[in-house]
């Protein structure tokens, strides 16, 4: 495996680096493209361990890649699970105003889900709320009935299934050690790996939570620092699960950057709730012990957080109370379902993830994608980047052009 050359290699292994490698080798048959992962599976971090919805553009700013990407991959995403049998269903979603005070924040959701072009959304009354969700309690609610579910694993698996298809390679742990210039042999780059070494021409870096630092291997100097989130799911029991039928959302608080605690139901029949937003002192740290000595010095002496972390104080002590104390959780769950108790709850899983974080102390909120001589990095992709995979995969290759 040492040494061997290709045209492009794409770094990291969840749905947006296979995704590009996919886009990549349909635009440019026969392409010489490797995908390099570090784990031994793929999809093992933010891919894997979202909660699988298809999201419909709703909330994201018009004009912004968001918004430009995710009506779009919303539809190619559904169309891609029905030709490939990967499971999936198209539910619908609520988003409920439980008090007079988020109206004014429900209206404007609707003018962006309208500018967005979220087909057949609509502002719906207590009554019809009742009719699609019945357990749930508000004044007023947007029906989303486009948004999805799906298993984005299972989407990844088959995006590595047509790459290898298409005369592709994926190579799962290969973690980037190094990436080095080399002059006078036809290839620029040698990307140092576990697995040995690799040549390239052109390197795509899709490395999610590690993304900034592959970029600073690379000669790259991004301005953001990723900080990891960790968001803290618990889910219902099976006797329980009557509750939810679909997606029930509160409306999102305009001052602050998360969405708050909601229920997802998953394609594998499941309900999970939450998550919570706490600061992960591990990029990969799914537990509350997981603990990295050199991804917490990151953290906490970049000026950029402690910044964010002054404006957002009040937030963040909520959301790590919520995190140590089950009955708070269950409080903020009770205001979308008044009738659900702690025994309705059980144990989730985590999710990870990867914010960019500007030195000013502000969110990259958008999709961040930069060329650079013999590279492209993708700095920020959060969601819906899962729901608008193959949108942005193809954006990249079109990067890969100039």
């Amino acid at each position: 495996m040492s040494g061997e050359c290709f045209e492009v290699i794409v770094v990291g292994g969840g749905i947006v680096g296979l995704a590009t490698g996919l886009k990549l080798l349909e635009r440019k048959p026969g392409l010489k493209l490797c995908v390099i992962e570090k784990e031994k599976e793929l999809a093992a971090h933010q891919t894997g361990n979202n909660s699988g919805v298809i999201h419909s553009g709703l909330y994201y700013k018009p004009g912004s890649s968001k918004a430009k990407t995710c009506v779009e991959g919303a539809r190619r995403m559904v169309e891609f699970c029905q030709q490939h049998k990967i499971p999936h269903e198209v539910c619908g979603k609520v988003v409920v105003a439980t008090s007079e005070a988020e109206l004014p924040a429900l209206a404007e959701l609707l003018r962006r889900g309208q500018a967005n072009g979220v087909p057949d959304i609509e502002e719906i009354g207590p009554e019809r709320l009742r009719e699609i969700e019945p357990h749930t309690s508000g004044i007023r609610a947007l029906w989303v009935p486009g948004t999805g579910i799906t298993d984005y694993a299972a989407v990844c698996r088959k995006y590595a299934e047509l790459i290898t298809a298409a005369g592709g390679s994926v190579r799962t742990g290969a973690r980037v050690l190094g990436i080095r210039q080399q002059n006078g042999t036809g290839a620029e780059q040698i990307i140092g790996t576990s697995a040995g070494d690799f040549s390239t021409k052109l390197l795509v870096n899709c490395g999610g939570l590690h993304s900034d630092r592959i970029a600073r291997l690379g000669g790259a100097k991004p301005e953001a620092k990723i900080v990891p989130f960790r968001g803290e799911y618990y889910k219902l029991f099976p006797a329980s699960k009557h509750l939810v039928k679909g997606l029930i959302y509160p409306v999102p608080d305009p001052r602050f950057p998360f969405l708050g605690v909601h229920f997802t139901r998953m394609i594998d029949g499941g309900v999970e709730c939450g998550p919570n937003a706490v600061l992960a002192f591990k990029r990969e740290g799914y537990t509350r012990t997981s603990f990295s000595l050199r991804d917490t010095f990151e953290t906490l002496t970049y000026p950029g957080f402690w910044r964010m972390a002054f404006k957002y104080w009040r937030m963040g002590l909520g959301e790590m109370h919520r995190s140590f104390s089950k009955p708070a959780f269950v409080r903020a769950l009770q205001k979308l379902l008044p009738e659900i108790k702690s025994a309705d709850l059980e144990d989730g899983g985590a999710g990870v993830r990867a914010q960019a974080l500007l030195p000013t102390g502000a969110m990259v909120d958008d999709f961040q994608i930069v060329r650079k001589a013999g590279a492209v990095h993708v700095l920020n992709a959060p969601s819906p980047a899962a729901t608008a995979s193959l949108c942005i995969g193809e954006q990249i290759a079109e990067m890969c052009d100039e």
